[in-house]
């Protein structure tokens, strides 16, 4: 049996085929058994690689100068990563997603992960008029 790589090379891996558009590649980084969760988005769900085939040609197809930053990644047993994730739509539109997975990594694969991956809303509210949607209260209210 083979000596396993550290989750740190592995996400690294997979940087680097997202950064090369290399779909062979960055598929390779997953498990034939992989388990994709968005738990705040949960009907976006899904297993295999296929999938995961489909949704990263996509997106290089529409964002031809996609860029990936690793920023931090954890070494334990349930492995975190955090990501940025940027380029320019082919309608000129920023891509922009920024946040954290979370995996589970088996024979130098990723065998499921929880992507906790958000658009970056620049023009958005401020904290104040967030924190009164997420309460459903008004600025009297306190």
């Amino acid at each position: 049996m083979g000596t396993q790589q550290s989750p740190q090379l592995l996400m690294e891996r997979l940087r680097t085929a997202q950064n090369q558009h290399d779909l062979d590649a960055l598929v390779d980084c997953f498990d034939p058994d992989y388990q994709s969760e968005q738990p705040v988005y949960p009907a976006r769900g899904f297993g295999g690689r296929d999938q995961a085939r489909k949704n990263w040609s996509a997106i290089f197809r529409s964002t031809p100068d996609f860029r990936s930053e690793l920023l931090a990644v954890s070494e334990g047993g349930t492995v975190w990563a955090e990501w940025h994730w940027f380029g320019t739509r082919t309608d000129e539109t920023r891509f922009e997603m920024r946040g954290v997975t979370i995996c589970r990594v088996r024979n130098d694969r990723i065998q499921w992960m929880r992507l906790y991956m958000e658009e970056v809303q620049v023009a958005s509210d401020g904290i104040d008029a967030t924190v009164r949607s997420l309460t459903h209260t008004s600025s009297q209210d306190g």
